[in-house]
């Protein structure tokens, strides 16, 4: 007689190359998703910078601050809004960021004198030429520990 079918050999050599892929598409997977939140880090502290100087040349000061939590403030003077609703940094936590995933906002000067500010964010890693773990963003820029 002649029974046409599978193995049971073959079919867990199949159900093992199916698993072997499947494992290595998550993986894959996982890292793109933590590269494209480290992405949305600097992007977001890039919008807070242009909308703090667009903020500093109308008023001729940085703010003294953006609420606390940051995410719960604006960027606005004189009825000119800058940045509506200050974007939060994107969960989960990555690489060595434990406990300091926010973003960080300090004002650097008395009041009224123009004065200057940082901007502390985390990455997970390396990106865009910007190094993982605690960062600082001032006016001159975005700079690497």
């Amino acid at each position: 007689m002649n029974k046409k079918g599978f193995t049971l050999i073959e079919l867990l050599v199949v159900i093992a190359i199916i698993g072997l892929l499947s494992t290595l598409s998550v993986l894959a997977l996982n890292s793109a998703r933590a590269r494209s939140r480290d992405a949305k880090r600097i992007t977001d502290i890039k919008q807070i910078q242009t909308a703090l100087e667009m903020y500093y040349n109308d008023a001729g000061v940085y703010p003294s601050t953006l609420g606390t939590p940051i995410a719960t403030g604006s960027i606005a003077t004189s009825g000119n809004i800058y940045m509506m609703k200050i974007p939060t940094a994107p969960t989960p936590v990555d690489g060595d960021c434990s406990g300091t995933n926010d973003y960080k906002y300090t004002y650097i000067g008395t009041s009224g004198t123009g004065g200057s500010y940082t901007l502390t964010y985390c990455l997970g890693a390396n990106t865009g030429g910007v190094l993982s773990g605690v960062n600082t963003a001032t006016p001159a820029g975005i700079t690497s520990k």
